[in-house]
């Protein structure tokens, strides 16, 4: 049964210059009637530019109908898989097909079978992370493989040593395998051949940041025990609200505030939980507006910080704007209230609204691909992990790399010359290609550099950003500098049937992302860790003595 609709959704711009300059582009929004052509999936709405892509990238908006179908497959699925002993989900699947899952779980978690986690998300390519998630019980273990293209290196890497270790554990691999994917992929063909579980295709015409609920969104949360029809309602309670074209819609209230205030300089957006009850939304948040609209030299920047005490929201700039989901507290220019479905569907309009104010496209990525095309140059030949290059500066358990420095003789030095590259109103990016659990330590670097430096900051778990903004990073405004840290790898992990390990496709990530960016003329201080654990209390210590 589906659990009952929960609070109204409502968008409070309380900051009064920031309404008073939004309000021109709600009563532009509404004299157009955008919310009711986007509603009717109108393609025209971003101009002739934008007209193929948006075509194929609409049906987002009825999710909440068209979904519903999945509820009972679902059910009868999880009610197998739970007749065979097999309860514990690990999700193979980056970006889209990650983000929105491991919200809906950890959010869901007080009702879900599975206790406070249930759910492996596995949106890696650090082995000791891969490791940690084989380490769990295979005999109780299906693998979501999820991959909108069916083409995703880490979405294979995952699946293809997941089928290695059921096989080595008499496990029949096949049948604990669950695809989700879109028609006609080389996975779904994969799938078939090999005689996967099953395949549940997804619509093709949504987009990988708009598929919250999607098959990417729905089937490992109801593998993992999610009322994901409850879900479905609550963003179905929503729509009509979100559909009119009326000044009180919270949807065209939140897009033009964003867009009005992007306009305004402010191109920032930092977002922070303010007792929402929705686990981990920021960091969705994060995908949708950074692919959405980082591009063109234009785009709004998500900062997820800590809270709204955090640096960087208490003490914004005029380059942010702050925005809580949850109450408007402390230094909140905008806050979003709403149940979980509501508010997938509210932030999904509303940064399309933005989309069009704005003057972008929202619906492609046009920059995501490059990174990718690098890593691929760098594993096409000896499977080189791009830290071959001489370190400028080792200190400790540090190697310092970046051509552009000016001979530092401390790690300090050099964290300071990429701080005083950031031009005014520019931003920080920290970058780690680590992991994420036992290296959980490196998120603390994010208010530490926003504390010392005044500049927004945002921190990003490599490869797991490139499929997020890194879109931004390249496509949106270009005042960022980048701190990325990669770390030695102890104990290795082989790919099947691969050229190369694990460990070599993480670095040639980091290595080929840093080339990308430093193309765009962004400097990128690359910091690699000997030793993890040391090296980044030496990199914590040495931001503490960095000033702007």
């Amino acid at each position: 049964m589906s659990a009952p609709v929960e609070a109204p959704l409502t968008v409070s711009v309380v900051d009064p210059q920031l309404a008073e300059a939004a309000s021109a582009l709600v009563e532009k929004l509404v004299t157009d009637e955008v919310a009711s052509k986007l509603a009717a999936q109108d393609d025209t709405l971003w101009g002739p530019d934008a007209q193929d892509e948006a075509s194929k990238r609409l049906s987002w908006v009825t999710l909440y109908e068209s979904s519903k179908p999945l509820v009972d497959r679902l059910t009868a699925l999880r009610g197998d898989l739970h007749a065979e002993g097999v309860d514990r989900v690990v999700l193979a699947g980056m970006g889209g097909s990650s983000l929105a899952p491991e919200v809906i779980c950890h959010t869901r978690s007080g009702s879900a079978v599975g206790g406070t986690h249930p759910i492996t998300v596995l949106d890696t390519t650090d082995p000791g992370q891969v490791r940690d998630a084989l380490a769990g019980d295979l005999a109780r273990t299906v693998l979501v493989v999820s991959s909108k293209s069916g083409g995703t290196v880490e979405t294979d890497s995952q699946r293809r040593v997941f089928a290695e270790q059921f096989a080595a554990n008499g496990i029949d691999a096949a049948s604990r395998m669950v695809v989700v994917t879109d028609p006609g992929t080389k996975l779904e063909e994969l799938a078939a051949e090999q005689g996967y579980r099953t395949t549940v295709e997804a619509d093709p015409n949504v987009g990988g940041r708009y598929s919250a609920l999607t098959a990417f969104g729905l089937v490992p949360s109801a593998l993992a025990g999610v009322d994901v029809g409850g879900l479905l309602d609550e963003a179905a309670a929503a729509a009509p609200e979100l559909q009119r074209d009326s000044a009180d819609n919270p949807a065209i209230q939140l897009g033009a505030a964003l867009a009005a205030a992007h306009n305004a300089g402010a191109e920032k957006v930092v977002l922070a939980d303010s007792g929402s009850g929705l686990i981990g939304f920021g960091d969705w948040a994060e995908q949708l507006i950074a692919e959405s609209t980082g591009k063109q030299g234009l785009g709004l920047l998500p900062v997820v910080v800590e809270s709204p005490d955090a640096p960087g929201f208490a003490d914004h700039g005029h380059d942010a704007t702050t925005v809580t989901i949850g109450p408007a507290v402390g230094n909140a220019q905008i806050a979003t209230e709403g149940s979980l479905g509501a508010q997938f569907l509210l932030w999904e309009t509303a940064v399309a609204l933005a989309g069009r104010l704005i003057g972008i496209n929202p619906f492609d990525q046009p920059d995501v691909e490059s990174a990718k095309q690098a890593t691929r140059d760098l594993l096409g030949g000896d499977g080189t992990t791009g830290t071959d290059e001489a370190p400028v500066l080792v200190e400790g358990a540090v190697e310092v790399r970046g051509d552009w420095l000016s001979g530092p003789a401390t790690l300090v030095e050099a964290i300071q010359q990429l701080i005083d590259r950031a031009p005014e109103g520019g931003y920080v990016a920290v970058q780690a290609y680590l992991d994420r659990l036992d290296d959980a330590s490196a998120e603390v670097l994010r208010p530490e550099i926003a504390k010392h430096t005044g500049l927004q900051t945002t921190f990003g778990w490599g490869p797991r950003f490139l499929h997020s903004t890194g879109q931004y990073h390249k496509g949106g405004h270009q005042n960022g500098v980048f701190l990325q840290i990669t770390g030695s790898v102890a104990d290795d992990l082989a790919i099947p049937d691969q050229p190369f390990t694990f460990g070599e496709l993480q670095h040639a990530q980091a290595a080929g992302d840093a080339q990308v960016i430093s193309q765009h003329g962004r400097p990128v201080l690359r910091v690699h860790l000997a030793d993890r654990a040391a090296g980044l209390v030496a990199l914590t210590n040495a931001v503490g003595e960095v000033r702007r």
